[in-house]
């Protein structure tokens, strides 16, 4: 008899409602921890590396990716794309063939394609970061720290070339702040980061769909046969760079802390990689979360089979929202077509 999916969600949903629920009413109760956590990483030299974003995005990539593709192997009963063990077709003992799939070892090259543009950025764009004063933030960029002559802005959202020079030939460094964030900072910022990227995403979507040149972009993402965990990252270098800078577009329009981005990578690399696994896990984050927030496996691949559902990349709210839309306009058209 398979688990009672009620069951198997409680104890997540006890433990993140708690840790949620405590990170913002008692936000003394994680100081300590966040401050040692953040000590700790302020003193690395690697933290302070301005390919920090890029290298943790890859190694977090590479072993959720890798996590969920063996679980894909070793479970055909869980693919979406296929009929499960209580069709009478499915056979345990000889399961359906699985899509092809390539091992780590051989997509170096896919690495290499990932990284390349998003280290080129991280080595001429000087990093801005909430909280860093405009001086540490000159400094970093080879720029004097004691003159404020105007060629570099405190703003997030405007990008500075790094002052190249002999001394400093590329930009290796970043400012980041004294201080670690609250908690209630860090979940609020999580929040609303994700909110705004589910948002942005979503139009941005529904313009790779419905504009030509924009179609072929994203054609490569849908050139495969079964959902798997692999799809996640089958992306043409432009969408793949155009899906980042969005996600940095979401943490710099509100100022996040470099704590929540540093937060923010593994979260997001999970939510990709869940929503393309192909598989119904019965801990997908679709059921951790209150019924009919997430959008899940389930509808992405429903998208990818080329259904008009699943647009956002994460929650349900703005899909729904346009169901809502459709059924209004074709109602509206039908009651004008028969008065």
């Amino acid at each position: 008899m398979p688990p009672d999916p009620r069951t198997s969600v409680f104890l997540p949903r006890l433990v993140l409602g708690t840790a949620f629920a405590t990170a913002i009413l008692l936000p003394s109760l994680h100081s300590p921890f966040l401050s040692t956590l953040y000590h700790f990483l302020s003193q690395s030299a690697f933290y302070r590396f301005s390919g920090f974003e890029t290298l943790e995005t890859i190694l977090f990539y590479l072993l959720i990716e890798v996590m969920y593709t063996v679980k894909f192997v070793h479970n055909p009963h869980l693919r979406i794309d296929v009929r499960g063990p209580q069709s009478a077709e499915f056979d345990a003992r000889n399961p359906p063939k699985r899509p092809r799939m390539r091992r780590p070892s051989r997509r170096m090259g896919e690495i290499a394609t990932y990284a390349a543009p998003l280290l080129t950025l991280d080595f001429t764009l000087i990093k801005k970061y909430a909280g860093v004063p405009v001086a540490a933030i000159r400094q970093t960029g080879g720029y004097c720290p004691l003159v404020t002559d105007g060629n570099i802005s405190s703003s997030f959202l405007r990008p500075t070339l790094h002052n190249f020079s002999i001394s400093s030939p590329l930009q290796l460094w970043r400012a980041i702040p004294v201080n670690p964030p609250s908690s209630r900072r860090l979940v609020f910022e999580l929040v609303a980061s994700f909110f705004l990227y589910d948002a942005l995403f979503f139009f941005i979507h529904i313009a790779f769909h419905r504009i030509p040149g924009l179609a072929s972009i994203h054609r490569p993402h849908h050139t495969h046969g079964e959902m798997h965990p692999q799809v996640t990252n089958q992306l043409s270098v432009a969408e793949r760079l155009a899906l980042i800078l969005l996600a940095n577009f979401a943490l710099n329009v509100i100022g996040a802390h470099v704590l929540t981005r540093t937060a923010f990578v593994p979260l997001f690399v999970y939510l990709l990689v869940d929503v393309h696994s192909g598989m119904d896990l019965e801990w997908s984050y679709d059921k951790v979360l209150p019924r009919g927030w997430g959008a899940g496996a389930r509808k992405h691949a429903q998208h990818h089979r080329g259904r008009e559902v699943g647009f956002q990349p994460f929650f349900c709210w703005w899909d729904e929202g346009l169901e809502v839309f459709k059924g209004l306009w074709v109602s509206e058209h039908s009651v004008a077509g028969t008065s």
